[in-house]
């Protein structure tokens, strides 16, 4: 892969999702969106969607989640994968947001990630989705799959960090939160496990197409 096929790729992807993708955790203010964005790992939007809609109308502040009983809210989250690892660190990065940084949200990676829980997918979607900050690229399990297969950085590459690194040194800035979320939007629509080539937009670029082996 090349920086001139990836700008490619990228007009490719913006020209059939579109610019203005979000991601479909449901939440309306900073606090749920932290919330719901913590608790996504290992889960679909679906699971955590399920799950959020009933917790953010009993807790409502950071300050409900540190002074939360253990047990009360690993039993609200248990429609979740790894409910009880979830809800300490719930609990734990609730804390420290009220000891360390007067119950805000923190606006970079390096503070983020001093939360408990907190890795650097979930860190850049929420400095992206909350507050339009660009510092890294959120790589989920789509993002992976997507770039494996598109040989980013180099043959079916499937360490997230590597695939992070070599993104925001060959493109734009302002593109690196656009980025995750057209990946996410390819590996849901075509790109899934089980590839639909002949209708995706990438048949004619991807080096893993079906479609390509039968032109």
């Amino acid at each position: 892969m090349d920086v001139r096929m990836l700008k490619i790729i990228l007009k490719k992807l913006r020209g059939r999702y579109g610019t203005r993708l979000h991601t479909r955790l449901k939440h309306r203010n900073m606090t749920e969106l932290f919330v719901a964005v913590l608790l996504s790992p290992q889960c679909n939007d679906n699971q955590v969607n399920n799950v959020t809609k009933s917790l953010f109308k009993k807790y409502t502040t950071l300050e409900d989640y540190a002074n939360a009983d253990l047990g009360r809210l690993q039993k609200d989250l248990s429609g979740l994968n790894y409910y009880r690892t979830k809800a300490r660190n719930l609990k734990e990065a609730a804390k420290r947001l009220g000891l360390n940084f007067n119950g805000r949200i923190p606006k970079s990676i390096a503070e983020m990630v001093s939360l408990r829980g907190v890795g650097r997918k979930v860190a850049n979607v929420v400095l992206n989705e909350g507050y339009g900050i660009n510092e890294g690229i959120a790589i989920d399990t789509h993002c992976t799959r997507v770039s494996g297969r598109l040989h980013i950085p180099g043959g079916r590459e499937k360490n997230p960090v590597r695939i992070e690194q070599w993104l925001m040194e060959n493109a734009d800035r302002k593109e690196w939160g656009g980025i995750s979320n057209l990946f996410i939007a390819l590996g849901r629509d075509t790109c899934r496990p089980r590839k639909e080539c002949d209708r995706c937009v990438l048949r004619n670029v991807c080096p893993s197409s079906n479609a390509m082996d039968k032109r």
